[in-house]
């Protein structure tokens, strides 16, 4: 089954709500999770994959952590996020 598909049959269901089965949802909940969890990841062009890879191995982490990383800093630098503050008295990881 497609992602069109089972947004298809989510929209459909949606609109008759009262009249579809318990287990009828569940199957099609469960369709959507997996389509979710096993999508494909975002492909950048050539020069930003190439960034993401060097980023990657220099950090330690995954493509997608890595991704996840950059997205996080961004947002909270552009204040679309609330920054994590650090006690005085907290430890931190690292060196100064």
């Amino acid at each position: 089954m497609t992602k069109f598909d089972t947004a298809a049959l989510l929209e459909e269901a949606a609109d008759r709500i009262a009249d579809i089965f318990r287990a009828d949802l569940q199957i099609m909940l469960r369709r959507a999770a997996l389509l979710l969890r096993n999508s494909g990841s975002i492909v950048f062009d050539d020069d930003i994959e190439e960034a993401l890879r060097d980023l990657s191995g220099e950090f330690g982490k995954t493509r997608n952590d890595t991704i996840r990383f950059i997205v996080r800093e961004w947002m909270e630098k552009n204040t679309c996020l609330p920054v994590h503050e650090l006690d005085e008295d907290g430890d931190v990881d690292g060196s100064a």
